[in-house]
């Protein structure tokens, strides 16, 4: 198991944090997916068999919260 862990400073509130943990933990091989709201972060445990960090950086942005 992998861990990532990302700064996407579009995360504001808990409604941004339910909406990450529901797209990222979609994705086949995502274990889990911790937000912190006040620090903009996203931790994301993978098994990199099965997906790639671009891939997971790719959600995040596809739904609005672009990591940088």
């Amino acid at each position: 198991m992998e861990t990532a862990i990302y700064t996407a400073s579009d995360i504001s509130c808990n409604h941004c944090k339910m909406h990450i943990e529901k797209a990222v933990g979609a994705l086949p091989g995502v274990a889990a997916v911790t937000v912190e709201v006040p620090a903009k972060k996203v931790t994301v445990q993978y098994d990199a068999t099965r997906i790639k960090p671009a891939r997971i950086e790719a959600t995040l942005a596809e739904e609005g919260y672009p990591v940088g």
